[in-house]
């Protein structure tokens, strides 16, 4: 794998995992259980790369 690709890739997983605790947050979470995150080409040659990343949001007792 190339650097460059690479640090795509980091970039794309970040903002993903990002998301994922904002909308967890909206929500009224305070933490994601179960956390599942994919990686898929898309595209007529493959040329984009999709993250995905899904869980459950939780609250904890105190």
């Amino acid at each position: 794998r190339s650097g460059a690709y690479e640090k795509e890739l980091r970039k794309a997983r970040e903002i993903a995992f990002q998301e994922l605790g904002e909308q967890a947050k909206a929500l009224g979470a305070d933490a994601v259980v179960g956390i599942d995150i994919d990686y898929e080409t898309v595209g007529k040659d493959g040329s984009m790369l999709m993250v995905s990343v899904s869980g459950t949001a939780v609250k904890t007792r105190r």
